[in-house]
């Protein structure tokens, strides 16, 4: 079993090698307009001193919880955790790198066509597609060989989600915050176009792009993959079956190599429609990596039925990916559109209507997945139908890492003065970004449901194992369970009114600074003067780090005083009733942004009226509404319920022996015995 690992190795490896290249092919491409490059720069530069903050804040918490784990569980859990935090670290820090490179590029590439920029845009975002999936299955590798300890490995998976929560909550907070301020100043109430160099609140936004839909995207993305795996490998251990263990991390060796394959293909079909080359590259990888899987099950792992739901997770990731096409590209888009001509209250209603209509289709879609696996290899078949879906996460993360670069490209193009030809040729690029985009998250969000219920079975399993207060029998009588479940469900509510309320204040404050500027700069409107951008960055960057302490500490803090206070039953309620609140919010609200941001492109376009019209006015209020719905609490929520389950599974030997609440029952027993 151990040379199916090499051979994951030498796969990872080779992936990185296959990064680097495109890296160094990116970078060797000149850029000839200085004032775009002088532009770059400073996104480039804002976006790494955001990351180098951030990074350090976060790097405190590490240590802190090192030190926790060392002292509580295992010296072998704390690296575990150091070993998967700083992969992700590592994994956005790179796509980041290479998209701050590619925007620039795209932009100069868009004058000669749009086959070009497609081509440069969507090799700036392998690497980071690439990288989140080699780093990924290398480090899973690398701790399989070194120890089979459930707990140690899942000691990796809390690490990666971990640091994916709070490079999701800062970077998207910092970004929308960033968008909304330049939105509504410069489109609403002044009708200069997008990106316009004037908006001193142009640069944050692009900024905000890298850090939040690339470094916070790659580092959600990175979580999901190696959370996916570990709950399936996690239940191999505990089911003591080595074939169990060692397929999951397989099979995602060979969906990153296929992956590798995708990236030639949309090379080789850069030429047609980009939409047309994307899919060939998704769906052609896809059914190679099935292919490849078959083989595999009858050769490695003869003796269970593991292709079927793989096969299953797959095409599950696939059909909610088309479910939401339709609603982000489609007739729905249309309909937001036309409903903006009687104002944003109407914009804003239609698209939540949407949104919420939205959430039917996959739910049904994962249900049927979910039957289908537990049928075929009941608890394992669910969790490696999550690692079916996430296996070929290397293009899926290449294809949604190459919209955020576009739409860098677009904002450059507009303050370079590249002309109107170049920016229609970026914000098409732009628009079907923001589709693949929400395509990625469905993605991460129907592996989200899969992946915690496979740790939820997991995590009582190890209860059960350490036990020592009686039998755990957490059925729905039980006042514990439902006490759980209501906290449960409740938590990502409170997670979501605490993210968008810190878009919210960050945003006001970048609202008043935008006006502070236009009316105190004189001929800052007339174009003979700069905005000082420098503010607006520093705005942002504050905010965003300051404001994602809070909902990452407490999607932290919950579980573990939850399972030590009341113990195991309200803590797996807890874990199934944030399962089902969050799963539906993420998909409401990762559709909804995307719906009011495609209807406002559509009206820019030209449809109902074109761009200065009412109309126009009024869908880009619903998309500053959108802004923090599908890029900071949305895609938020599916980290916030596997990083729970994962921290809950990690100290589930401590919480079997140790949680008060049977203490505190006596005491209440002996009370009330004695009045």
């Amino acid at each position: 079993m151990n040379n199916l690992l090499v051979y994951v190795l030498f796969v990872g490896f080779f992936s990185l090698v296959i990064a680097l290249i495109n890296f160094l092919s990116i970078k060797k491409i000149k850029v000839e307009d200085k004032k775009a490059y002088d532009i770059s720069e400073k996104i480039r530069s804002g976006a790494f001193t955001f990351l180098k903050k951030e990074y350090f804040i976060i790097a405190a918490f590490i240590i802190i919880v090192f030190v926790l784990l060392f002292i509580l569980i295992n010296i072998k859990t704390a690296i575990a955790f150091l070993g998967g935090g700083l992969l992700s670290m590592l994994a956005g820090y790179i796509g980041m790198n290479a998209a701050t490179l590619s925007n620039v590029r795209t932009a100069e590439a868009a004058k000669k066509g749009i086959s070009n920029a497609l081509l440069v845009a969507f090799t700036g975002g392998s690497v980071m597609g690439i990288v989140v999936a080699g780093l990924g299955v290398i480090g899973l590798a690398v701790i399989l060989l070194l120890t089979r300890d459930a707990q140690i490995i899942t000691g990796f998976a809390m690490g990666a989600s971990s640091i994916a929560l709070f490079a999701r909550v800062g970077g998207g907070i910092y970004t929308k915050a960033a968008d909304v301020g330049a939105d509504l100043v410069g489109k609403i109430e002044l009708s200069i176009p997008e990106d316009d160099p004037r908006n001193p609140a142009v640069i944050a936004d692009n900024v905000g792009d890298n850090v939040g839909d690339i470094a916070g995207m790659g580092a959600d993305l990175f979580e999901s993959y190696v959370g996916s795996i570990i709950a399936t490998i996690t239940i191999g251990l505990l089911m003591k079956n080595s074939g169990w263990v060692i397929f999951p991390v397989f099979i995602a060796g060979i969906g990153l190599l296929f992956s590798l394959l995708g990236v030639v293909f949309v090379k080789v079909f850069s030429k047609k429609e980009p939409k047309s080359a994307l899919n060939i590259a998704t769906y052609g990888v896809s059914f190679f990596y099935i292919i490849g899987v078959f083989f595999s099950a009858k050769f490695i792992a003869p003796e269970f039925k593991v292709f079927c739901p793989v096969l299953s997770g797959l095409v599950t990731g696939l059909l909610i990916g088309l479910v939401t096409q339709y609603y982000t590209s489609s007739k729905p888009v249309d309909e937001v559109a036309k409903d903006s001509l009687t104002g944003p209250a109407t914009t804003i209603l239609s698209g939540y209507a949407f949104g919420s209509i939205s959430t039917l289709l996959p739910i049904v879609i994962i249900l049927i997945s979910t039957v289908i696996s537990y049928l075929s290899m009941g608890i394992y078949g669910i969790a490696i139908s999550a690692v079916g879906m996430l296996s070929i996460v290397g293009i899926i993360m290449s294809v949604d890492a190459y919209g955020p670069i576009a739409d860098n490209a677009g904002g450059i193009t507009e303050m370079a003065g590249f002309g109107n030809d170049v920016r229609e040729r970026t914000d098409k690029l732009d628009a079907l970004g923001n589709t693949t985009a929400a395509i990625g998250k469905g993605f991460a969000i129907g592996s989200a449901a899969l992946t915690a219920l496979a740790l939820l079975n997991a995590f009582s399993a190890t209860i059960t194992a350490n036990i020592s207060k009686g039998q755990f029998n957490p059925t729905i009588d039980s006042v514990l369970v439902v006490i759980g479940l209501f906290i449960g469900g409740l938590l990502p509510f409170i997670f979501i009114a605490l993210t968008i309320k810190a878009v919210s204040f960050s945003a006001n404050r970048m609202v008043l600074e935008v006006r502070r500027q236009f009316k105190e700069i004189k001929g800052l409107m007339e174009g003979t003067a700069d905005p000082d951008s420098d503010k607006c960055v520093k705005i942002a960057l504050n905010n965003g780090l300051k404001k994602m302490i809070t909902p990452a500490l407490t999607a932290i803090l919950t579980p573990i005083l939850v399972g030590f206070l009341l113990g195991p039953k309200a803590l797996i309620g807890l874990l199934a009733g944030a399962t089902v609140s969050g799963v539906l919010n993420a998909i409401l609200m990762s559709n909804s942004g995307a719906i009011w941001d495609n209807a406002k492109k559509k009206i820019e376009a030209g449809a109902y009226g074109g761009k200065g019209s009412d109309a126009h006015k009024a869908a880009v209020i619903g998309d500053t509404v959108g802004d923090p719905f599908k890029d900071t609490s949305g895609p938020s929520l599916n980290i916030l319920i596997k990083l729970m389950s994962i921290i809950s599974l990690v100290f589930a030997p401590l919480i079997a022996r140790t949680y008060i609440w049977t203490t505190l029952i006596d005491i209440a027993k002996k009370i009330f015995s004695t009045i």
